[in-house]
């Protein structure tokens, strides 16, 4: 390493340190404390890429620091040994860039203690020029705006921790804005809490009038018009959702997904609530994504907010209302605790604290991480006002004080993630819209409970004329298939969710490939066992990676209610679905498409793929008693560790795999970073016979010679397949009898 292996001295007692909290990917590493820090010195440091130092041109005679471990518990003592022995077997430094800092973390030399480390750093200088002017310009604006200040309503206001109150207005030349700072006595007045489209709080004492006004600047400028939103518009939302409740629980899977969470657990619990002097139900959607900081919360909480430019294949959400229709049509009121690698945040949205006033109150209170502890965040509320939306969540919630330190708790083990729990449920009559069932104990965990719409109702699809589809009632059923390509984690009552998916998962697979509006668009067809049973099919449509519309029958489909049973179809219309101008053709509570030229385009696309698959691959006089029994071409698991699909060889039991699987296992016997495969466009793939779906009588014939060999498991195999889907509905009679295949 030459000059990069430098010589680890211990720090002088005198000299000045801090806390870092060390990070990469949004993860914790560990907490540190810096000696001979820079000034101005970040509280947490992100590690952006690991390098070799030839290729990180770091200049002589920079300033140095040494980061000594202070971690807070075991895991971060664990991960702290493991960055610095990969920086040190691999002789890679470690690098971050700041606001204004960039810091190159040397690996530590042969023999080290692995106790602290140093770090090389340089600072940034800022362009004095462009500073200048950019402070021209500022006061150019404050003069112009300062006459509308004691008139008008702010925009956006952040409060001040010295006791001024520091605005910023939308100027008239465009997305500018200007700070000012003055403490105008003949303003103050009772508090009011405001936020703006872009998420930003405001807080802060100004003259409020009960109605919108127009503000004329003596000038001849003309100010804005401001409204105020009723508490009545929560209930509002909440209608956004109101054929399916399901769609409303999506909103937070979604949420979590877009986190890059790993994990996400959703479950109903008893808690007592005051105010009622009883137990209710409430909600809870954990996960443990990356958290969100106080600007991002705020930004949550508003009411819509600037699109993305860029459309990001595998990012959700887009129209900056989902929590707020999704919360709201579950129940009355919501509460939010998340936390960033140096933040946590509560955030209380609630119909009934708002009950009786006028405008919407969101209480918000922010923590930020000064050592190994939680303290008020003085940059974006003084303590007063943290004190009293504390007590507003403690008055109108279950959550006292023991309560939110005990759910804050949960973060210890993951870092950072997000908790939201919902009480004051739906109603459905004198009961809840949701109910749960419970499970049994020591069952599989597919009868280990579920959470389901108190109806059970079928939706309405045309040509649907079966009454069996769990996924419209059963939540889940619904998230077995919400995702093209699952990969994260699902637990619903503490019971991992066995996911499906679809595409992966069909017998006698066709892949479609065509172009549609010079897009192209990629159909997946066969048919599926289960849906056989329960007399369903049709085209599952996804958006991003997330299903938008299930069970679309197409062409001949929709005319005949037994024609195509059992044959499914998965779609991806990501690209499909919208125009040239950036317009997106889903609606906004992501259960349906527009009507537009393309979706009407792609029906009659379908129709005709789809009756063509029916023409060549469907007997249509299956008259031989019993009926078929499709199973998949191919069987797939995912791997615990690189959440990739491996397609298992033919032949191997899926039923002997443990329940935590890793690629190097087998049958696989490689690793995580061999790619997924993929089934090939324009390919017909005719399953062959495996161990666990030995079931007709064609096949037991062919087999009962080879029943005593040592390497048959096909007893076994059968009873498994049986109770694979007796878990799910229980097999027809003539299944369970062992038909003649068609």
């Amino acid at each position: 390493m030459g000059d990069f292996c430098l010589k680890n001295e211990l720090a002088n007692e005198g000299d000045i340190n801090c806390y870092v909290l060390l990070t990469k990917d949004h993860k914790p590493i560990c907490r540190t404390q810096c000696f001979s820090p820079p000034s101005k010195m970040p509280t947490y440091w992100s590690i952006s890429h690991i390098i070799r130092p030839e290729k990180a041109h770091i200049p002589h005679g920079l300033p140095c620091c040494s980061l000594y471990r202070a971690s807070e518990n075991s895991q971060q003592e664990i991960e702290w040994v493991r960055f610095l022995n990969f920086l040190q077997t691999y002789k890679k430094v470690a690098v971050g860039k700041l606001d204004s800092f960039e810091f190159y973390i040397i690996p530590p030399c042969e023999g080290s203690d692995l106790s602290h480390v140093r770090v090389l750093y340089k600072e940034e200088r800022r362009n004095c020029l462009q500073d200048c002017l950019k402070q021209e310009r500022l006061a150019g604006i404050l003069s112009e705006q300062k006459n509308i200040l004691l008139n008008a309503k702010p925009h956006r206001v952040v409060q001040s921790t010295r006791g001024c109150m520091q605005g910023r207005f939308e100027s008239s030349l465009g997305e500018d804005a200007v700070s000012i700072s003055n403490c105008i006595e003949d303003s103050i007045s009772p508090e009011c809490m405001l936020s703006d489209a872009d998420g930003c709080q405001a807080q802060y004492k100004v003259k409020v009038s009960s109605k919108p006004e127009n503000v004329v600047d003596p000038h001849g400028s003309l100010g804005r018009n401001y409204v105020q939103v009723d508490p009545s518009y929560l209930k509002t939302l909440g209608q956004v959702h109101s054929s399916w409740i399901f769609g409303a629980i999506a909103e937070f899977v979604d949420n979590s997904r877009d986190a890059k969470a790993t994990k996400l657990q959703i479950s109903m619990e008893m808690v007592y609530y005051k105010p009622a002097g009883k137990d209710i139900p409430m909600l809870s959607i954990i996960d443990d994504g990356h958290g969100m900081t106080h600007q991002e919360i705020v930004r949550m909480i508003s009411f819509g907010h600037k699109q993305p430019e860029a459309d990001d294949p595998d990012h959700i959400g887009r129209f900056g209302i989902g929590f707020k229709t999704g919360a709201m049509r579950i129940g009355k009121d919501a509460l939010v605790l998340t936390q960033a690698a140096s933040s946590r945040s509560v955030a209380f949205l609630s119909q009934s604290l708002n009950d009786g006033k006028d405008n919407l109150e969101i209480p918000i209170v922010s923590y930020r991480r000064v050592g190994q502890f939680m303290e008020i965040d003085s940059n974006v509320q003084n303590e007063a006002s943290a004190k009293n939306n504390l007590k507003a969540i403690r008055e109108f919630s279950p959550f006292n004080k023991y309560l939110i330190g005990e759910k804050a708790g949960l973060f210890s083990e993951r870092g950072t993630g997000t908790q939201i729990y919902i009480w004051n449920l739906d109603q459905w009559g004198s009961d809840y819209s949701l109910c749960l069932e419970t499970g049994m104990i020591g069952g599989s965990s597919f009868h280990q409970g579920d959470i389901l719409i108190h109806s059970k109702r079928v939706r309405s699809r045309p040509g649907q004329m079966s009454e069996t589809v769990p996924l419209d009632y059963s939540l889940k059923s619904y998230l077995e298939v919400i995702f093209f390509d699952p990969r994260m984690k699902i637990y619903v009552q503490g019971a991992l969710i066995r996911t499906r998916p679809l595409a992966k998962s069909l017998h006698k697979t066709v892949v479609n490939e065509g172009v549609i509006m010079g897009k192209p668009v990629r159909l997946i067809l066969g048919r599926c066992q289960l849906e056989w049973e329960q007399a369903n099919c049709g085209i599952f449509l996804y958006w991003h990676g997330r299903l938008i519309e299930a069970y679309k029958r197409v062409g001949s489909m929709i005319h005949n209610g037994d024609a195509g049973r059992g044959i499914i179809g998965v779609i991806d219309l990501t690209d499909l679905m919208k125009d040239d101008n950036g317009h997106i053709w889903v609606h906004n509570n992501k259960q349906g498409f527009q009507d537009c030229e393309a979706y009407a385009e792609l029906e009659k696309w379908l129709a005709i793929k789809t009756d063509d698959y029916l023409d060549k691959y469907v007997n249509k006089l299956q008259v031989e008693k019993g009926g078929p029994l499709h199973k998949p071409d191919h069987e797939w698991v995912q791997c615990d560790k690189c959440r990739k699909w491996r397609r298992l060889s033919a032949g191997f039991n899926s039923k002997t795999l443990p329940p935590d699987w890793f690629c190097y296992m087998k049958p696989f016997n490689g690793s995580c970073s061999v790619p997924e495969e993929k089934v090939e466009g324009g390919v017909v793939t005719i399953s062959t016979k495996r161990s666990g779906y030995n079931c007709t009588k064609d096949l037991e014939n062919k087999d009962r010679s080879s029943k005593e060999s040592p390497e048959s498991g096909s007893d076994n195999s059968s009873q498994s397949w049986e109770g694979d889907y007796k878990r799910r509905k229980g097999l027809p009679r003539s299944c369970k009898k062992n038909p003649n295949h068609i």
